[in-house]
């Protein structure tokens, strides 16, 4: 499962809006893949489709789907925005990294 802050609920549907998605029936889409600075990176984006073997979650009235590979990197992960002064954008608090980057957008296991 996967969970979504308030303020990350709002941005999202802002921006799904925004780039043409309709959020009651498109998903955001969470993976993982290998790059960043601590070896694995996240991957975010909007979908209108689902794959045979994504995990759909709902959250906070968010509808996330996650592919079978990335499912187990991102179990127990909550999604949150930060508009802080060190920057902005969407901030991963995922309780299975053992190592983050600075700016949160890699890991190591």
């Amino acid at each position: 499962m996967i969970k979504v802050s308030d303020i990350a609920k709002k941005r999202v549907v802002q921006l799904m809006q925004d780039d043409g998605f309709n959020p009651e029936d498109d998903f955001v889409r969470v993976g993982v893949k290998s790059g960043g600075c601590s070896g694995l990176s996240y991957d975010l984006k909007f979908d209108a489709e689902k794959a045979e073997d994504d995990k759909v979650f709902e959250d906070n009235g968010v509808r996330i789907i996650v592919d079978k590979k990335s499912f187990l990197y991102l179990v127990g992960t909550t999604l949150e925005y930060s508009g802080g002064l060190n920057g902005t954008g969407f901030v991963f608090n995922n309780p299975n990294a053992s190592r983050t980057c600075g700016c949160g957008e890699s890991f190591s296991l």
